[in-house]
């Protein structure tokens, strides 16, 4: 009889042990000739050599599909210690990851799916569209991917602190308290595909960094996938600065909204002027999301298509206004 330890790495002990350790017992009944004894984030495993090799690759079935599902129920426990096919991952369809909730989380519209189809195939992508059509999301969700299918070691998540700017002298507490707020939309894609302790272990451990843009200056960036988020508040300066930072296996996503610039009137936005410069660079894929991308509620596609119409109007007096009349013409 031998005795061997298996580490929980990468999913989450009350997931994977189930509810009550359903999960657990379940397991020891299915498998009655070893002595199963789980605790914390190890299961302690005793029996006939042959008997541990088999259950050795029955536990990394079960832990990948824990990863990759953020679920692991009575059902699939018997399906996968029976050596029965598991459910098709998300390689084999559209699903990119699963939610909390087990949700499979797939492109949801034509210019979505060229946003997943443009990640394979390029290093770099910028992402622009309204709010609400999926950029951010979207983005996480593929770098979550790589980092559960251990393609790179850490995601690293950026924002410029602009609408934040001269005011965090004013808020409470200290440089990370002040910054959190701000960064939150990040945090909260986060925490739809990844079990909150593992979240807070992978955040400790700087597997996940989620940090101002500012914090960028100096670093190279190496094995990761690497956002930045509202990249039409970055200067033209900013954005050059992060995407120098690209190191070796490292993966790029810029996303912005080109409609809501916060800069002050007389700085040009650094994605408007990166698109421009770097759209014919090969290796970076632009994918310009449109209002029918919109996958919030139909309200939001309402009010932006309210705004769009707002804006074309205004351009058309402007226009107009600045037209000179026939009887200037002629008395000019």
């Amino acid at each position: 009889m031998i005795e061997k330890h298996f580490f929980l790495e990468d999913a989450d002990p009350a997931i994977f042990f189930g509810a009550g350790n359903s999960n657990l017992r379940l397991v020891r009944a299915l498998r009655p000739k070893l002595r199963i004894m789980g605790r914390d984030n190890v299961l302690k495993v005793m029996g006939a050599e042959e008997d541990m090799a088999e259950f050795e690759e029955s536990f990394k079935r079960l832990q990948r599909y824990c990863v990759l599902h953020n679920q692991l129920d009575e059902e699939q426990v018997i399906q996968i210690l029976k050596n029965v096919a598991e459910k098709a991952d998300y390689r084999d369809n559209e699903t990119i990851v699963y939610s909390m909730g087990g949700k499979p989380i797939v492109p949801r519209s034509s210019n979505q799916r060229k946003v997943v189809e443009a990640y394979h195939k390029n290093d770099m992508l910028f992402i622009s569209g309204p709010a609400g059509s999926g950029k951010t999301f979207l983005a996480i969700a593929l770098a979550v991917r790589a980092l559960k299918n251990k393609e790179v070691k850490k995601i690293i998540l950026s924002r410029p602190a602009v609408e934040a700017g001269e005011k965090l002298g004013f808020l409470p507490g200290d440089m990370k308290e002040k910054i959190d707020p701000y960064l939150q939309p990040l945090y909260d894609a986060l925490q739809e595909m990844l079990p909150s302790m593992k979240l807070q272990e992978y955040i400790e451990n700087r597997v996940i960094q989620i940090a101002p843009l500012a914090f960028m200056r100096g670093r190279t960036l190496n094995d990761a996938v690497v956002i930045l988020d509202e990249a039409q508040n970055t200067t033209s300066a900013q954005i050059k600065m992060f995407l120098t930072r690209m190191g070796w296996n490292t993966k790029m996503m810029v996303t912005g909204d080109p409609t809501q610039i916060d800069l002050p009137p007389s700085q040009r936005s650094g994605l408007i002027e990166a698109s421009r410069i770097l759209r014919e660079v090969k290796g970076i894929a632009f994918i310009d999301m449109q209002q029918e991308d919109i996958v919030r509620h139909k309200l939001v596609s309402r009010i932006v298509a309210a705004y769009d119409k707002e804006a074309a109007t205004r351009k058309t007096k402007s226009s107009e206004k600045e037209a000179p009349t026939l009887s200037e013409v002629k008395e000019a």
